[in-house]
């Protein structure tokens, strides 16, 4: 399936293909106060569409994920980093992705704040 998503203001567009059943609730101070509902993907299978050059980056913590956010809005759309192997990732927020049903999808509680 194909998602489309962006920030806010619609500055930051992106879109990947994939499927996914759950997505990701952590507890960690930065993703429940933003409210991150996270799914990840391949780096490589997330295209930025339009705005890259509107991204701002937050690192925090262990400086793995750099967290992108519109510097017009706020919005966050997206992270990038790698997984436990190496492998460069993506972390989708699904609250920016357009036409999805929030409702429909399992949440899998995370203890980011034990990380």
């Amino acid at each position: 399936m194909k998602y489309t998503g962006s920030c806010h203001c619609g500055d930051i567009g992106f879109e990947f293909e994939g499927t996914f059943d759950e997505v990701m609730e952590c507890n960690c101070s930065h993703c429940s106060r933003k409210g991150y509902l996270l799914t990840f993907i391949p780096h490589e299978q997330l295209t930025v569409s339009k705005g890259a050059d509107c991204l701002s980056t937050y690192t925090f913590n262990r400086h793995v994920i750099q967290h992108h956010f519109c510097g017009k809005c706020g919005c966050a759309p997206f992270g990038v980093g790698v997984n436990p192997k190496g492998g460069k990732m993506a972390a989708i927020n699904v609250r920016c992705l357009e036409e999805f049903d929030l409702a429909g999808i399992k949440r899998k509680p995370v203890d980011g704040k034990s990380f």
